[in-house]
């Protein structure tokens, strides 16, 4: 599985694909992150920047996801699962690569907010939350990313529209009585911006829920056959 996933990052690194998200990054860290927050509440603002970028990203790490599964050619992709050992093994490969890479998209996007955080010193504990809650939410736009990828839905128009229709699925689906079935995007934004304190106190209850979405959302997926040629 190690070498099946350091093969499909580095498939996706030479196509150049992974320069897409990283430019979007890049974009809004230099247009909106950079302008620190300021004021008898700095540290406040400070950390609801946390909850603002885990936001943010999460479309960002579906799509990341997506094109990373989807760089693999067909053919390769047909290889590698004769190859394998276990017939799970490419799925849980490509699933690993693909955190993988949007962990290492995180640690860009939050460079900026951990040092304004810190110069404001905003609490310890809110930072670590703050910090802890990133990789959280990547694992649920990764699975979003990888239920539209081409092993999935094999036409590229359909695929496209499902990752939108799925990002602003969640979001509406969070905001009324179904909360329970999306990610708690409302939740953990309500709760950052209301104070360093009841961030700190509500993340349990968001760890909780958005393993129990990944959880479910993961074996899901790792059920759906695959692999169309």
């Amino acid at each position: 599985m190690i070498a099946l996933t350091r093969f499909q990052i580095a498939g996706y690194v030479r196509s150049l694909r992974v320069l897409h998200p990283v430019i979007v990054i890049a974009l809004v860290v230099a247009l909106v992150l950079l302008n620190g927050p300021s004021g008898p509440d700095a540290d406040d603002l400070a950390v609801g920047t946390f909850g603002d970028v885990a936001a943010f990203m999460f479309p960002i790490w579906a799509w990341a996801s997506r094109a990373l599964l989807d760089t693999q050619p067909d053919e390769q992709r047909a290889l590698s699962a004769t190859a394998a050992r276990h017939r799970s093994t490419p799925t849980w490969a490509g699933l690993l690569a693909a955190y993988t890479v949007n962990l290492c998209l995180a640690l860009i996007a939050l460079v900026v907010p951990l040092i304004q955080a810190i110069l404001a010193d905003a609490p310890g504990t809110a930072i670590l939350t703050g910090l802890a809650l990133s990789p959280l939410v990547a694992a649920t736009g990764t699975l979003l990313g990888a239920w539209t990828s081409r092993a999935v839905l094999a036409d590229p128009g359909v695929s496209l529209l499902a990752l939108l229709g799925g990002v602003v699925v969640l979001v509406l689906l969070g905001l009324g009585r179904l909360s329970w079935l999306s990610i708690p995007m409302i939740e953990w934004l309500r709760a950052a911006h209301d104070s360093p304190q009841e961030f700190t106190s509500a993340f349990p209850a968001l760890t909780v829920h958005l393993l129990l979405w990944t959880a479910v959302t993961g074996a899901a997926y790792a059920a759906v056959p695959r692999f169309r040629y």
